[in-house]
């Protein structure tokens, strides 16, 4: 069975996006993953088809209502459905590569797009919510997050990028950011490729991308050598 992600969220419209474009997309039309989209205001029951309301004990802004949203996601998500539930929110937990890894290992993700001030802390409990952050800001909503989430996952498929072996090295896959990568011309604007890359060395290799990986790490991201 295929990778299946359902997307609830104000703007179906936003999808696929980028999602359809290059290996991820043509992975979805090879029909190695599917997304769907379900939009929220399909379970409003007023003729307004309202899903918001002021947020309780005042303040700024509109929040999504727990039960609207909670119909949406019983629909999308009925009992036995074994897809995790994720809600794209700031305050979630970071995504990391290796969260990435157990979704693409799964069988999909229900994924729900936040807007306003957010949801009612109700359906969150009530509906077992993964909350999940792709970094410490603010966006308007949470669907260029889930297309983040999602591209991260998709191209860890098997077939979608390729061979294995192409992302195995890349940042966060062993716990250090990536090496520095390089291709001919061999001068480029004075500047030549470290000549043990030329070297037909491999073992000489692996150990210099071993040690550019370990330094760049050690400067831009020592929290992740702890």
């Amino acid at each position: 069975m295929s990778f299946s992600a359902s997307i609830i969220t104000l703007f179906p419209e936003l999808f696929p996006g980028p999602l359809g474009a290059s290996v991820i997309g043509r992975g979805m039309a090879e029909g190695r993953w599917r997304l769907e989209t379900t939009q929220l205001r399909d379970f409003a029951t007023d003729r307004h088809r309202t899903v918001d309301d002021t947020p309780s004990g005042g303040g700024a802004g509109m929040v999504l209502k727990p039960d609207i949203l909670a119909r949406a996601i019983d629909t999308v998500s009925p009992e036995g459905d074994p897809r995790p539930r994720l809600l794209m929110s700031p305050r979630g937990k970071p995504l990391t590569q290796a969260r990435v890894r157990e979704l693409a290992a799964g069988p999909g993700a229900v994924i729900v797009c936040g807007r306003f001030e957010g949801i009612d802390q109700r359906v969150i409990e009530a509906r077992a919510l993964e909350e999940i952050s792709i970094g410490d800001y603010v966006l308007a909503g949470g669907e260029v997050a889930a297309m983040v989430l999602l591209e991260a996952v998709v191209r860890l498929l098997p077939g979608v990028l390729g061979a294995a072996e192409s992302h195995a090295d890349e940042s966060f896959e062993n716990g250090l950011l990536e090496y520095p990568q390089y291709t001919r011309p061999p001068l480029f604007e004075g500047r030549e490729i470290p000549e043990v890359l030329t070297s037909g060395d491999h073992g000489k290799v692996a150990k210099w991308r071993r040690a550019q990986s370990e330094q760049l790490t050690q400067a831009r991201r020592p929290d992740l050598l702890k």
